[in-house]
């Protein structure tokens, strides 16, 4: 059992040290770093001074332009109307050099109201186009309401909204706002899950294929056991991950408490943070160290059958596909989490980690439901831990010209023998 500790120390040492974690661990505290002092670094580089951009408006109705002057004025930050009298090639000409930032041709259609033209270098900025649109389909809205005598009062009736309203009948379903919070923060973990998952897995096939390529698997045989080899390294890097995990979180609590954030509203508001269930917490850590082993033991399994480093992400490709297809189906069950598609999935163990997860987060099923996905999660490792040892003691034996998964029969015949 000592050997095993040492192989785990090792495991996690070696990618401790390694290039490749300290500089992904870097880059990634810098983007938390600048992510939350934005409006910090952005004020250096501000001079004070907004832009606003110039458009340069022609208009044969002179009470338009002012009514949309007047309404841009007031709607519109960063925007000013210029009317123009030039000819259009001249304005075409100042729109490229950036002294107007678009053309808008103002006109009256066959009902009487107004319509207009928008050009601009690219139709890229549409925001500016977005606004302006609006701006002028309000003054329509005006003018359509006096041309038919409506007063004030009445344009408001005829633009408001119909009161629609939404009860779920059930009552354990969760509310409009519940599941808006719910969908937000599952959206959040699931991203977490997936590329961690991935991350992490994708290390493990790369370390043991860099073993077997430098020859220091053949030492390590001699001394530990291919299958605590194995398991050693599954835990080794997943503790390592869980050591990055808590720079990032650390770092990046101690940056947002800093910046004089109090961790409520904006981002943490909009996705759900403010009032998460301790139960999702707890669901997302079981689902997270479930998916990851199921994965890590399927990834050392893949990486086992390689030896040469450059040949890893070729074999672990079928892996990533069921991640990938994982991941698709969760963002689908977001805005349909009742599906039967969802709902199936979810007991497809290698889909259970994402797929399960959402339900658990976005619908009050069953805790049996929860239970079962995880049974089948456990079992599933358990047997692929077991069927992958066999592979992965013949698999580092095995050197040569990859034959991708037909060598998985190749190893077990080298366990056997």
């Amino acid at each position: 059992m000592n050997n095993f500790w040492i192989m785990v120390g090792y495991a996690f040492m070696n990618k401790a040290k390694s290039k490749q974690f300290i500089i992904t661990t870097i880059i990634v505290l810098l983007g938390i770093i600048v992510m939350a002092n934005l409006e910090n670094i952005t004020s250096v580089f501000d001079d004070g001074e907004e832009s606003i951009d110039q458009i340069a408006v022609i208009s044969d109705e002179v009470g338009y332009y002012s009514l949309l002057k007047e309404q841009v004025e007031q709607s519109i930050i960063g925007v000013e109307l210029v009317e123009a009298d030039g000819e259009m090639e001249v304005l075409e000409n100042e729109v490229l050099e950036g002294e107007y930032k678009g053309i808008l041709i103002l006109s009256e259609d066959e009902q009487g109201l107004p319509s207009a033209k928008y050009m601009s270098e690219s139709l890229t900025s549409s925001f500016v186009q977005y606004d302006i649109e609006s701006s002028l389909q309000f003054i329509r809205s005006q003018l359509a309401a006096q041309a038919l005598n409506l007063d004030a009062e009445s344009l408001a009736i005829l633009n408001s909204p119909v009161p629609f309203e939404v009860e779920a009948l059930s009552e354990d379903a969760k509310t409009a706002e519940e599941l808006d919070e719910a969908r937000g923060l599952v959206y959040v973990l699931l991203f977490f899950i997936y590329f961690t998952v991935i991350m992490y897995s994708s290390i493990i096939a790369t370390d043991v294929a860099n073993e077997k390529s430098s020859r220091v698997m053949e030492i390590l045989i001699s001394s530990v056991s291919p299958v605590k080899q194995m398991f050693s390294k599954i835990i080794g890097i997943g503790l390592l991950g869980l050591a990055q995990m808590a720079i990032w979180l650390l770092v990046g609590y101690v940056v947002l408490t800093q910046s004089g954030s109090d961790l409520t509203g904006g981002f943490f508001e909009f996705f759900g943070f403010e009032n998460i269930a301790f139960s999702t917490i707890i669901y997302a850590v079981v689902f997270f160290f479930l998916g990851y082993f199921l994965y890590a033991t399927l990834a050392a399994l893949l990486g086992s059958l390689v030896s040469r480093v450059e040949e890893v992400q070729q074999i672990i490709l079928p892996m990533m596909l069921l991640i990938i297809i994982a991941f698709f189906i969760s963002m689908f069950g977001l805005s349909n989490p009742e599906s039967t598609v969802v709902t199936v999935t979810s007991y497809i163990p290698f889909f259970t980690p994402l797929v399960m997860f959402l339900r658990i987060g976005m619908l009050n099923i069953p805790a049996w439901e929860a239970m079962l996905g995880i049974a089948i999660m456990i079992a599933t490792i358990w047997v692929l831990g077991w069927f992958g040892a066999k592979v992965y003691r013949g698999g580092v034996l095995m050197y040569g010209k990859s034959g991708g998964l037909k060598d998985i029969r190749k190893a077990i015949k080298l366990t056997k023998s």
